[in-house]
């Protein structure tokens, strides 16, 4: 059972007009695809309370793509081009993490979700990179991903996924990470050096990307091995209560 978080957005469908949980279907994709059942998780009034109850029942966490972090949460002043704050998501997210690594539920972290497991554990974020870093490479926009090539660093959980060689990755997003988070650690990164994968160094399975794994079939990997993951993790767990 892998638990996918949900935008919470206005949403058109036929005649209706109405906020909305969804999200698009390739991650359901890759997760079925990969052996899991996908249980989407949109947030909940009382993210606390409820993320205790659902983490219950889950052998396995994504944190998905989406809209950017709030900057008050790393105590830094909000850019012009941040995101209006998505103070509801936010906050469902971070209960849920929270409650992962409690358990020691196998997390995937995609994109925003990497950033949000950064700051999760105090880390920073830049903002806005086309300032930081002087370059447009990772959200070219309209709606296309940009290509970029990443490598793994040998050793990482990451490499023993998709391997040492470089591969393209599809990008989609204006901010990154700045200062790492307290146990992390950075085992993928682009030539201007931005950090494009980070692993838990700690006990459980945390793997974050920058990227869209959704995305490219090859990716698919990263799906499997959350996947294999959390089979191990539900196979524990029923030894545990047997």
């Amino acid at each position: 059972m892998i638990g996918l978080t949900t935008y919470l957005e206005q949403a058109k469908q036929g005649v209706w007009d109405v906020r909305a949980a969804f999200l698009p279907q390739r991650y359901l994709d890759a997760v079925t695809s990969s052996g899991g059942v996908a249980v989407l998780l949109p947030p909940q009034p009382e993210p606390d309370a409820a993320a205790a109850a659902v983490m219950d029942g889950l052998d396995g966490l994504i944190l998905t793509g989406g809209l950017d972090v709030q900057p008050e949460l790393y105590g830094a002043q909000r850019h012009p081009l941040t995101d209006p704050a998505r103070p509801d998501r936010d906050a469902w997210e971070l209960a849920l993490f929270r409650g992962a690594e409690e358990r020691r539920v196998p997390v995937l972290a995609i994109c925003r979700g990497l950033q949000l497991v950064n700051v999760a554990r105090g880390g920073t974020l830049h903002q806005h990179l086309p300032e930081a870093l002087g370059t447009e490479r990772y959200r070219i926009g309209g709606g296309v991903f940009a290509t970029n090539e990443v490598i793994a660093d040998d050793g990482s959980v990451l490499a023993q996924l998709v391997g040492t060689d470089p591969i393209d990755v599809h990008s989609y997003h204006h901010q990154g990470i700045d200062q790492l988070g307290e146990g992390l650690i950075a085992t993928a990164r682009t030539d201007d050096g931005l950090v494009q994968a980070i692993e838990s160094g700690g006990e459980g399975y945390v793997v974050g990307v920058q990227w869209h794994p959704e995305e490219n079939a090859q990716d698919r990997r990263l799906f499997e091995g959350l996947v294999a993951a959390a089979s191990a993790y539900s196979q524990a767990r029923q030894d545990v209560d047997a």
